[in-house]
């Protein structure tokens, strides 16, 4: 729960963060991006590439069931599932599947998805994004 609230509100915090680095524009000029009075913020803000995407998924054994490749946001911007990747090899066979936020937790500084193997993963309906 607590890597739910975290990811929301970083994700809902983007619109009101992007609104503080607004400057008032000089003729001829146009500011883009992150000034340098808030790059310090930004560099030591929480990323969710370094923090979830990427990230290896255990089950309470300690066995590695798979990896989150991504998230996927609501329509209210609420993180809602992970894609996680099983299987495979270089992307090769992957099997990714969808599973819902609150059923992954941080344990011990790992993600872990109680009671997953591989194979009740692989044996889940395969996640496709919609074209």
């Amino acid at each position: 729960m607590i890597l739910k609230r975290a990811i929301s509100v970083v994700l809902l915090s983007l619109p009101l963060l992007m609104a503080g680095n607004v400057s008032a524009q000089v003729a001829g000029k146009t500011t883009l991006g992150v000034d340098i009075a808030n790059i310090t913020i930004v560099a030591n803000g929480w990323s969710v590439k370094k923090k979830i995407l990427g990230k290896t998924v255990y089950n309470e054994e300690n066995k590695k069931v798979g990896r989150i490749d991504d998230i996927i946001l609501a329509p209210d911007g609420q993180a809602s599932f992970f894609i996680v990747g099983a299987g495979g090899f270089i992307g090769i066979a992957k099997h990714d599947v969808a599973i819902p936020v609150g059923q992954i937790v941080e344990k011990d500084g790992k993600l872990t998805l109680p009671g997953a193997t591989k194979d009740a993963i692989k044996a889940m309906p395969k996640f496709e994004y919609a074209k």
